[in-house]
């Protein structure tokens, strides 16, 4: 009965995609309901957004099979950014793909034409054997088959509008995707993340993602009020799938990035700064899932996000020790 009180609202929004050909595909990153893309139908044409991993494909071409379309039908792979669990699997899903063009922000184009910069940066963090694991050898895509896609690129599909929005703040290299027809939003990482584990009666529950290399608190909050100022019947994240009450959520970001930023702060002379910053951003995030109504013990909820804790701790080190975060 807990269960379907509070999904109630996630249902009412993927009910809403649905109608408007957007289907949302757990391409099975990490567990389930961690990592999504989308496949938007339109007069038997097709686009993706994001893609996930090498290890994503057959999830992604059964869900074109099950909307009645074949790989041919694609016209568009777009990108909200090119981190790896959004972008991973980009080339090896264009090889697939026929007649697509990929659709990426100018910052991320050149790491799809060559990955290999992606492939070091993320090899030095996780090492090789997860990176195989996780992800597969990264494959590039032909420059002739990139769209570099500034602030307000529109993308045809069938007649429907798909535009571009550069939304810095997670990435410098991130365009969120508005949906001219729906007015729905594929936000990315963007519009933080909110997963369905943490649904309440209350609604959804959102945390940031300040995952590094490139936060920045101010350039997020502007993208985050840009989305919010577009008064969309719902928001699609990467991580996972679409939520409504997108003013309340906005409102939820700008409040825990701040209290991010503080806790960074507050840590930025530990001796163990990382280990300290982790718990206090830990402990934060089962405070806040608490007084959302989340029932999971604190024990629980730090499993769910621990990847999320580690990373952002991460993120915010780097903004740290750069003039922006030293400048408090």
């Amino acid at each position: 009965m807990l269960y379907h009180a509070c999904m109630q609202a996630t249902h009412t929004s993927l009910a809403a995609s649905a109608r408007h050909g957007i289907h949302v595909i757990d391409t099975g990153f990490q567990r389930p309901q961690f990592d999504a893309a989308y496949l938007i139908v339109e007069r038997g044409r097709a686009a993706f957004i994001d893609c996930g991993t090498n290890h994503s494909q057959p999830r992604l071409l059964a869900a074109l099979a099950q909307a009645g379309l074949s790989a041919e039908n694609v016209d568009w792979l777009i990108l909200t950014h090119v981190h790896l669990d959004h972008a991973g699997g980009a080339g090896e899903l264009m090889a697939r793909l026929p007649n697509a063009k990929l659709v990426v922000h100018p910052r991320g184009a050149r790491h799809m034409v060559d990955p290999s910069k992606l492939w070091a940066g993320a090899t030095a963090v996780y090492g090789e054997a997860e990176m195989q694991r996780s992800y597969g050898r990264l494959k590039p895509v032909p420059a002739e088959r990139v769209v570099e896609a500034p602030d307000g690129h529109a993308v045809d599909l069938a007649g429907r509008i798909l535009r571009c929005l550069d939304t810095p703040g997670h990435a410098r290299h991130h365009n969120a995707i508005l949906d001219e027809r729906s007015g729905c939003i594929f936000s990315g990482d963007t519009f933080g993340l909110s997963y369905r584990e943490f649904d309440t009666e209350q609604g959804p529950f959102i945390i940031p993602t300040t995952s590094p290399v490139q936060f920045d608190p101010e350039a997020l909050h502007a993208s985050i009020r840009r989305l919010v100022a577009l008064e969309p019947p719902a928001i699609h994240p990467t991580h996972f799938g679409p939520v409504a009450d997108v003013r309340r959520l906005g409102d939820d970001l700008h409040e825990t990035i701040d209290a991010m930023v503080a806790l960074a702060r507050r840590h930025a002379r530990d001796e163990h700064r990382h280990a300290a910053l982790a718990e206090s951003i830990a402990q934060l995030y089962v405070a806040r899932a608490h007084a959302h109504g989340c029932r999971q013990s604190s024990g629980g909820i730090r499993e769910l996000l621990a990847i999320d804790i580690e990373l952002n701790a991460q993120g915010l080190e780097v903004w740290l020790d750069q003039p922006a975060g030293r400048g408090g």
